[in-house]
């Protein structure tokens, strides 16, 4: 999953952050609450205000991604 994520991180910079979440990270417990993230890789695409638009979780393709950001750019 890194080499597509880490792509589309290049390809969408300056309109999509990325942030990623350690779930053996005790540090991260606040934020994998507030997500409800309970499984590696699980992935959460938010709005501006925090609001889980999509989540995947387990093996996605670059496509699904894709097809998720360009739905949620304005």
């Amino acid at each position: 999953m890194a080499p597509i994520v880490h792509g589309l991180e290049s390809e969408y910079a300056g309109q999509i952050n990325f942030v990623y979440l350690d779930i053996d990270d005790d540090r991260n417990d606040e934020f994998k609450n507030q997500l409800g993230f309970r499984y590696q890789p699980q992935f959460f695409l938010l709005d501006g205000e925090g609001n889980i638009i999509q989540q995947w979780v387990g093996p996605v393709t670059e496509d699904q991604f894709r097809e998720a950001f360009e739905t949620a750019l304005p």
